[in-house]
């Protein structure tokens, strides 16, 4: 079993307030939980205006597919922010369970 994790970061240039912030991530989000069968939640930046980071898990049988879910994950969210935010950063990690 395989545990895949990606941490994706928004800038959002056009927030003013939290409000404005919300709709993206919960856009986002929504996108993200609407397409695919993975855990995604804001982890870090909660008290930020401009910036959001998303935590997405997901478990698999095989590690490419981990990674594979994860870049399309990615790719929906490019999707659901076109015009409003952008990705400034992202990172993957898949583990073994069995080295643990």
């Amino acid at each position: 079993m395989y545990v895949g994790v990606a941490r994706i970061e928004l800038f959002i240039p056009a927030s003013r307030s939290l409000k404005d912030k919300r709709q993206v991530v919960r856009s986002a989000t929504a996108a993200v939980r609407n397409r695919f069968n993975v855990g995604v939640a804001e982890v870090d930046h909660q008290d930020l205006w401009q910036r959001c980071a998303l935590g997405v898990s997901c478990v698999s049988a095989s590690a490419d597919q981990c990674r594979k879910v994860l870049q399309e994950v990615e790719k929906v969210v490019s999707r659901s922010i076109v015009g409003t935010s952008e990705i400034i950063d992202r990172s993957v990690d898949v583990i073994d369970m069995e080295d643990l």
